[in-house]
């Protein structure tokens, strides 16, 4: 029997759906998953008639960020969103907006938050659902990361969760677990020219990889790359505190990086870096494709 997903969304620029339709195998998920109702992809019921009454869901996917000012079919999201939270067996969170707020929690007009710390806010109604909520931020989210999560809850596979309801399967690691760049991390050379393949962004280009937590370097986009990869910083997009400022610049405290790497200590932090500026690997100064 088909899974019945509603894919509802707030205040949403449509990243998480994009992502979603580059998921390669997409015509064999929807052997086993129908929408109820969807965006873009034809489902069972327009917007107009899954806010007007309650449709049978299995699954409620919710994607943007949540306000109690935004509307849709003339309808508040949140009483939308609890109409069908009430008997959703699962409710998803689709990317960071919805996670967290993202970058729509910045305008003041719309009060927007995520959906986690709602029960923290105003709407008191949504903190009897938090123990159906499973979350997976990213702007926008791997579509791999989705699907397989959908499969998981689908099988009734028991899902170990982060503080942040986050699947541990895939939240984890940190970005930059299995960067290609990270022998540059560990000798301090830093990479001033974005694009290219040498390098590691951390120390002066405001790469977010170590404290951020994801697969990007594990699950590959289009299976084929990633922003480190790609020679341009991480932002942390999987992270409460995304969007930052100055996302191309690491803030410094007399030379030293605000940020530290997961459960490192600064004065830890200076000892390594002591010891590897010692160092001077020739091989790692060059381009990989100079003669």
């Amino acid at each position: 029997m088909k899974t019945k997903i509603l894919w509802f969304q707030a205040v949403s620029c449509n990243g998480n759906v994009h992502s979603f339709l580059n998921y390669p195998y997409i015509e064999r998920f929807l052997e086993d998953f129908t929408f109820v109702y969807h965006p873009v992809i034809e489902g069972e019921f327009t917007l107009e008639d899954i806010v007007k009454s309650y449709r049978k869901i299995d699954i409620l996917l919710i994607d943007g960020t949540i306000s109690r000012h935004f509307k849709r079919a003339d309808k508040s999201v949140t009483d939308t969103i609890s109409m069908y939270a009430l008997n959703a067996k699962y409710i998803v969170t689709v990317g960071t907006c919805a996670t967290f707020g993202g970058i729509f929690k910045e305008n003041d007009s719309l009060q927007g938050s995520g959906f986690l710390f709602l029960e923290e806010k105003s709407v008191e109604k949504f903190s009897k659902f938090r123990k159906k909520v499973v979350s997976l931020s990213g702007c926008p989210v791997h579509p791999d990361v989705l699907v397989n999560t959908l499969y998981m809850l689908k099988e009734n596979i028991s899902l170990m969760l982060d503080k942040y309801k986050r699947p541990k399967e895939f939240f984890a690691y940190t970005v930059h677990n299995g960067c290609t760049r990270n022998e540059y991390f560990e000798y301090k050379i830093d990479n001033h020219r974005f694009g290219e393949k040498e390098g590691c962004m951390f120390y002066d280009h405001g790469c977010r990889a170590p404290f951020t937590h994801g697969s990007c370097n594990k699950i590959l986009w289009n299976e084929v790359n990633s922003k480190t990869r790609a020679g341009q910083p991480c932002f942390g997009c999987t992270q409460p505190d995304f969007p930052g400022r100055d996302l191309f610049v690491t803030k410094k405290n007399m030379g030293i990086p605000q940020y530290m790497p997961f459960d490192v200590q600064k004065r830890a932090y200076l000892t390594l870096s002591g010891v590897a500026k010692a160092f001077k690997i020739e091989r790692l100064e060059k381009r990989l494709f100079d003669d």
